[in-house]
């Protein structure tokens, strides 16, 4: 199949190819048609699939087909998104597709009143995240009651980051007269609901089972100590120095941390969370794209949204509290039709972050070394993080694992005062 099949018009063929798209991905395959048509999309597709070329290329055509010169203050089309980072990227994407139409990148992190100025003119497309939107409404900069198509990508996300109150607050500043389009990589009970209030009669178009890694992401496992998870990150990436490799940490000052552990062993590292500025996380962002930096280590946050084809590479340093999160992490390499590798740490206190990430997998992830924390009570914790790749479940029928130490027993002093005994040991 080619782009040549979908219904787009010679200008965003030739766009298409300049941009180095040559044979559509199943979802644009399957979206496009519906989206010129005029029905309203909700697309559920992995991460790196290429849903930006699916709404992106239909909503391009519809605004250049007999294109009128926006009114000051309107907009024509509304792209939003949950990062800086991502919106940003779909505005590039928009950029390579059209050269008549005036698109305007509104986000925060960057002054609000040259955003004011560009929105004076009138906005044929405004890819914007929901916060600097409603901080726009708030001082009548912009007048949405024009839009005829709106966009919500990563609508996921943008529930997780907590959007939904403002994603609320401007779908009825919209003309109801409109088309809407809604992507999302996972399909939970959120976004369902989502969907029946913000789209009319939806056409579905669904490439992948919702919560499903891309086929060519191969996963595993390492049951490791707290104590024992820099070193053996340190390990891995030792492996392959050449690489593009994401690490994600839970915290701001956890990935921080972890990044100047990095450069002082050796690595090009930096790091992007909420913390740095925006113009900070543009400039790691770039080195990593360039390779100048091999090691980027982010926070969920901040890494939504990163389109770097050349991440070989994803550690789950610490595994996210949302289990969707991760199929969001570890799409973040296999872009775009290559392969890439997701190594995932869990620690004692994480084993129910892994289940329920297994849950929404279905699957089990394969054990690289260690065994499986949850042994019945009596049992010991894995010792060390060596060792084969093992089955799931407890490989030790309960007993405790070998090589572990015994369970002192508590003993009381002699004059029968409580307290002063030695601790069990780890």
């Amino acid at each position: 199949m080619t782009f040549n099949t979908l219904g787009l018009d010679a200008h965003i063929l030739n766009k298409l190819d300049a941009l180095g798209f040559k044979a559509p991905t199943p979802i644009q395959a399957k979206a496009i048609p519906v989206a010129l048509d005029g029905h309203d999309v909700l697309g559920i597709a992995q991460t790196g699939t290429g849903k930006t070329v699916a709404f992106g290329a239909p909503l391009v055509a519809a605004l250049e087909q007999g294109r009128v010169k926006p009114a000051p203050k309107t907009v024509r089309g509304l792209v939003l998104a949950p990062t800086r980072e991502l919106a940003t990227q779909i505005m590039a994407t928009l950029e390579g597709l059209t050269d008549t139409l005036r698109l305007n990148l509104i986000v925060g992190g960057k002054s609000i009143n040259p955003q004011i100025n560009r929105l004076a003119r009138g906005t044929d497309i405004m890819v914007a995240t929901p916060g600097r939107l409603i901080d726009l409404i708030d001082r009548s900069a912009v007048d949405l009651s024009k839009t005829r198509f709106l966009v919500l990508d990563e609508a996921d996300q943008m529930l997780d980051i907590g959007f939904v109150h403002a994603l609320r607050r401007i779908a009825p500043l919209v003309s109801r007269d409109r088309q809407t389009m809604m992507f999302s990589a996972t399909m939970p009970k959120s976004i369902s609901d989502l969907a029946k209030d913000f789209l009319t009669d939806p056409v579905r178009v669904e490439v992948s089972p919702p919560g499903r890694a891309a086929d060519k992401v191969t996963q595993c496992v390492h049951f490791v100590r707290k104590e024992d998870k820099q070193p053996l990150l340190i390990e891995l990436l030792d492996k392959h120095r050449d690489e593009l490799a994401l690490v994600f940490s839970r915290t701001k000052h956890g990935a921080e941390k972890l990044m100047r552990t990095l450069e002082k062993v050796g690595f090009a590292a930096a790091s992007i969370h909420g913390n740095k500025s925006q113009g900070q996380r543009d400039r790691a962002l770039e080195a990593f794209r360039a390779g100048d930096v091999r090691v980027l280590v982010a926070t969920d946050v901040a890494a939504r949204g990163i389109d770097i084809p050349g991440v070989a590479h994803v550690y789950n340093y610490d595994l996210p509290n949302v289990p969707e999160n991760y199929v969001h992490r570890i799409g973040r390499t296999a872009r775009a039709g290559r392969e890439g590798a997701a190594v995932a740490f869990c620690t004692a206190d994480e084993m129910g972050e892994l289940k329920d990430i297994e849950k929404v997998l279905k699957m089990s992830i394969e054990v690289a070394s260690g065994t499986p924390w949850g042994a019945p009570a009596g049992g010991s914790k894995p010792k060390g993080r060596g060792g084969k790749p093992q089955s799931r479940g407890n490989p030790n029928g309960g007993q405790k694992p070998a090589g572990a130490k015994p369970q002192q027993r508590r003993r009381r002093p002699r004059n029968g005062a409580k307290g002063g005994s030695p601790r069990a040991a780890a």
